[in-house]
């Protein structure tokens, strides 16, 4: 995907008046100057760098504003969270997810924006304002948008793939991979069930946790991004993952297939910008945000992601076969059955790890043995060590 968009995204960059030398005999606009540079906190691989002639979102900024940018990048939420919540180091813009955004308002770890300051916010087409995860709209404006579903290999997976329940097929046992995180593994477990991801009934929970322990001996690895070396390879035929990263793999290699559940339903999700509550330069934060929801960026960003916009403007911009690909941009029955992450209760939260564990060690009986099993070691290591210095006691009489 990312190699044929080169053209298409220097014709873009030239349309939107970046990066244009001055004609001959008329002088060059003077950059801006600023003394501010802005520490920006996204996903990797999440932004437009200007590789393979596309354009370098930030560098174009800097042009624009004369704003540097220190950009860093994480690997999940969590990370994110644990760097924000440790103190250890101050961001002005962050890339949260929908279930992490709601955490951090409630935690108060990022603070109300001042939408004057983002006039672009115009862009943001009406169906992903005010979504569950921040009713008022008030902390966070979306940057992409998608869907998960499965991959899967056509040469050996024949049947239709429109159930989370393939993925519990025994004749797939060892060649199934699964999300190595807990509100997407439970989440696929809890649609099967009927229930919500967002549900703070315990049962419901320990419910879904035995459904994932039953398919455990199926599964051959839980992973992330590894999938797709595995399912490139055809050294696993079945993996539940992300719509926005399917295109590419699909495009490159024809014996996978992408396949949206049908029967009970996905995972809507939303990656936003929001601005921490330690933030130096909320106000040049806020520019930074507009500047990534003008159309011809967010295009950009979107080429390069591989993700969907929340912008119709900036769709209208991509390539006619993007646009109509029902991976990125899935028709509206499958959007209407689909459901979005919160923040979950303390409690639920702190339940959810345990039985993730136990569902990763192979069921509850497993977690008392492995607790054992490291008593007894520390037990014997207490002991070697005890039975040294009495030795040497003996020695030096």
């Amino acid at each position: 995907m990312k190699k044929r968009i080169g053209s298409f995204l220097a014709a873009l960059v030239l349309a939107a008046g970046f990066s244009i030398p001055a004609a001959a005999g008329q002088p060059e606009k003077s950059v801006p100057q600023s003394s501010v540079t802005l520490h920006v906190y996204n996903w990797g691989e999440y932004i437009s760098t200007g590789q393979d002639g596309t354009m370098d979102v930030n560098a174009e900024f800097t042009k624009k504003t004369g704003i540097k940018v220190d950009y860093t990048t994480f690997e999940d939420n969590e990370s994110l969270y644990s760097k924000l919540a440790g103190g250890g180091a101050s961001y002005d813009v962050i890339f949260p997810s929908d279930y992490m955004v709601s955490k951090l308002i409630q935690k108060k770890m990022v603070q109300k924006l001042n939408f004057s300051n983002i006039p672009n916010y115009k862009y943001i087409d009406q169906e992903y304002r005010n979504l569950v995860y921040d009713p008022q709209n008030g902390y966070s404006v979306p940057y992409t948008w998608g869907v998960v579903g499965i991959f899967y290999n056509k040469k050996h997976v024949k049947e239709k793939v429109d159930s989370w329940k393939i993925l519990w097929d025994k004749k797939y046992s060892g060649k199934i991979l699964m999300f190595d995180n807990p509100r997407d593994a439970f989440g696929i477990s809890q649609k099967i069930l009927g229930y919500s991801y967002n549900s703070t009934n315990s049962d419901e929970w320990d419910e879904a946790a035995k459904l994932l322990e039953k398919q455990k001996p199926l599964v051959q690895a839980y992973v992330m991004d590894q999938i797709f070396d595995k399912m490139a390879s055809g050294e696993a035929w079945l993996a539940p993952y992300y719509a926005g990263d399917a295109a590419a793999l699909v495009a490159d290699n024809p014996d996978i297939g992408f396949a949206i559940p049908t029967k009970e339903g996905t995972n809507f999700f939303v990656d936003a910008m929001c601005v921490p509550s330690s933030a130096q330069h909320k106000k040049e934060a806020e520019e930074y945000i507009n500047f990534l929801c003008e159309p011809d960026v967010a295009a950009a960003n979107m080429e390069a992601v591989g993700y969907s916009t929340p912008e119709s403007e900036a769709k209208k911009l991509l390539p006619e076969d993007v646009q109509k690909n029902p991976i990125v941009y899935p028709p509206e029955s499958i959007l209407k059955k689909a459901e979005t992450y919160v923040s979950l209760p303390e409690d639920t939260g702190l339940m959810v790890d345990t039985l993730w564990a136990q569902v990763k060690m192979g069921g509850s009986g497993q977690t008392g043995t492995l607790v054992a099993v490291l008593v007894g070691f520390l037990l014997v290591y207490i002991g070697i060590v005890v039975y040294k210095k009495i030795k040497r006691k003996r020695e030096l009489r």
